[in-house]
């Protein structure tokens, strides 16, 4: 190659990061060692040999790097760069590179890729990173798949081992060495009652010197945790990660279907949820959990990345702030030592839900089991201060309306926050249930799982077929309406600022969340999140399931939507809002808006004509 044919491809090189970091020595070693390929749109894809590897440079047309999945992992054109992942990491090309326009592309030697690393730092750093870019794009995909396709049902293992209560230990230890498995599962009565494991047997029938005639039932672990086989891995790797468990029970309407153990997990994909939190419960102390959180926001920006289901993202997210919370007041413990009663920690609101999305404020209380002496009550006070305080420097800012336990009005035992809710129920005055309907969507993150009941269950009991408090509820709830005015336009509102745009929170899901709520409290549902509301819902016949379906799908999609709107604030550096502006939908999605918001005002037609005809 020749000055005159060398210096067109010189030019178009020295103009691209990070060949422009280059000596003129090293750039002219660099144009010396290309060669170049010429690619047709009817070939499909570039051959690529997956021993190897070489760098690629786009001099023109269009190109997509696909994984072996299929996944979109970039698309490149005039300048961009492909192959140096296997460069960098000396591992086989395993992606596929699309051709989508005819294209030139120049091709640099591995020899020479190495030589120019060592020259140049910038050169070095600028792949190092954009690799690490790669990866973190492929993480995302790897988060879509745990949290929106993989479900418990695809690592169980199926067709359990049952055994009846009044076998021994023997025959249970018989079968599960002819199943070659370390658990089965206690039957009584065709129901799940319990499940033996080799630990079981370990502590509670060798190390106690009892032998094998022993009846099952004296063995096994009672009442263990379940989950359904529709419910997310990240769901049991959490639940058996806060329960040290290695088996878990997996029961649909009663019957159990299969087991989930630790083993067959590790057979599947790592949770980067879970990673994290597991690092929060390693922090031992305030400052390290607010350096841990500052990895919320990115998790949050991953999961919408991946397109995961909006009702995946808030029970991931606020699985995560639970986590955050627990590991806050057991480091103040710590501190002050041992409570003085039992105790639980309220969540309400969004949090209660579990639909956590950007910028989530406290909303919290304290349950307590009887009335607190003067010195329980500064023990209590100092606890929910300090939580509530390192929750704010960790990203959860203090409620604007003060619902938090270290207010001492929302820091009660059993009988005031039971005769609290019963003022509210029986005097269903508008300005109180205002205030207090978030009250009424309520979980316990922390603390005996009993002294919750006992509250709820009162609750729900006043609540339950209450026609004046459901009048009342649902008067509240039409307070505001879907944003549509004639012909089906879209009424746009001010987010503070000059902008105008469709506020999906308020005037979207915080409807959906009212209608859902009514019709929980009158039948006395356990369920707070939205989603779980309104299944119970269809399955009581309480709303019809085309109306539930519809209901559900719309909660889903306007969810989705604003979750979508704050990725898009967060990638251009906007202020995140719940405000979407309409000029930046296509005319599709207008449509599927507009009918989602037709799903709320009809299903608000629906309660109003149920719970307040009377009155």
């Amino acid at each position: 190659m020749d000055a005159s044919e060398l210096q067109p491809i010189t030019d178009f090189i020295q103009g691209l990061v990070p060949f422009d970091t280059l000596s003129n020595s090293a750039l002219n070693r660099c144009c010396k060692s290309l060669s170049v390929g010429y690619y047709s749109k009817a070939s499909a894809f570039v051959p690529l040999d997956e021993t190897d590897p070489q760098l690629y440079i786009v001099r023109s047309g269009a190109f997509e790097v696909r994984n072996d999945d299929g996944e979109l992992l970039d698309r490149l054109g005039e300048g961009d760069y492909f192959g140096f992942p296997s460069l960098l990491s000396g591992e086989k090309v395993s992606n596929r590179v699309r051709i989508l326009e005819d294209g030139l592309v120049y091709y640099l030697d591995p020899d020479t890729f190495d030589y120019l690393r060592v020259e140049s730092r910038q050169f070095d750093r600028f792949f190092n990173r954009a690799f690490a870019k790669r990866l973190r794009h492929q993480a995302r995909f790897k988060a879509k798949e745990l949290t929106t396709t993989s479900r418990v049902s695809s690592l169980m293992s199926n067709n359990p081992l049952i055994i009846d209560i009044n076998a021994s230990v023997s025959d249970a230890a018989k079968k599960m060495r002819e199943a070659r498995v370390s658990s089965v599962l206690v039957i009584d009565n065709h129901k799940l009652c319990g499940i033996l494991t080799d630990r079981d047997l370990r502590n509670r029938v060798l190390a106690e010197g009892q032998d094998g005639s022993l009846p099952v039932h004296q063995a096994m672990t009672t009442q263990p945790k379940v989950l359904s086989s529709n419910a997310l891995v990240f769901e049991a790797m959490l639940l058996m990660s806060e329960h040290g468990i290695h088996h878990l029970p997996i029961v649909d309407d009663e019957r159990a279907v299969g087991v989930l153990t630790s083993t067959d997990i590790l057979r599947g994909q790592s949770s980067q949820p879970l990673l994290l939190i597991g690092e929060i419960e390693r922090q031992n102390n305030l400052d390290s959990l607010i350096s841990v959180s500052k990895q919320i926001p990115l998790l949050l920006q991953n999961l919408i990345s991946a397109d995961a289901r909006a009702e995946e993202i808030g029970r991931v997210l606020t699985s995560v702030t639970d986590a955050l919370t627990r590991r806050l007041i057991i480091l103040n413990q710590k501190l002050l030592g041992e409570a003085p009663m039992a105790f639980c920690w309220l969540a309400f609101g969004s949090q209660g839900r579990q639909d956590q999305a950007a910028c989530s404020d406290q909303d919290n209380g304290l349950l307590l089991a009887h009335e607190p002496d003067e010195a329980a009550s500064g023990y209590f006070e100092a606890l929910t201060k300090a939580v509530c305080s390192g929750l704010d420097k960790c990203g959860y800012i203090f409620c604007p309306g003060d619902i938090m336990a270290q207010n001492p009005k929302w820091r009660l035992s059993l009988s005031q926050w039971q005769s609290r809710f019963a003022s509210w129920v029986n005097t269903p005055e508008p300005k109180a249930l205002m205030h207090a309907s978030i009250f009424f969507d309520m979980r316990s993150v922390f603390g005996p799982a009993s002294l919750f009941d006992s509250l709820q269950d009162k609750v729900l009991a006043e609540t339950k077929d209450n026609d004046i408090f459901l009048a009342g509820m649902t008067n509240n709830s039409l307070v505001e309406s879907p944003p549509l005015g004639f012909f089906k336009k879209f009424v746009l509102e001010r987010d503070g600022s000059e902008v105008k745009g469709i506020d999906l929170k308020h005037k979207g899901n915080a409807l959906i969340n009212d209608i859902a709520r009514v019709y929980a409290l009158s039948a006395g549902i356990k369920e707070v999140n939205t989603a779980k509301r309104i299944r119970a819902l269809m399955e009581k016949d309480i709303i019809n399931r085309k109306d539930a379906l519809n209901l559900a799908d719309a909660h889903e999609f306007i969810a989705h939507m604003r979750l979508s709107n704050q990725g898009y604030q967060h990638t251009h550096a906007m202020p995140i809002s719940n405000y979407l502006q309409p000029k930046h939908l296509s005319s599709l999605v207008r449509h599927q808006l507009r009918d989602a918001f037709k799903v709320v005002h009809d299903a608000q037609s629906g309660i109003k004509l149920k719970f307040t005809r009377s009155f």
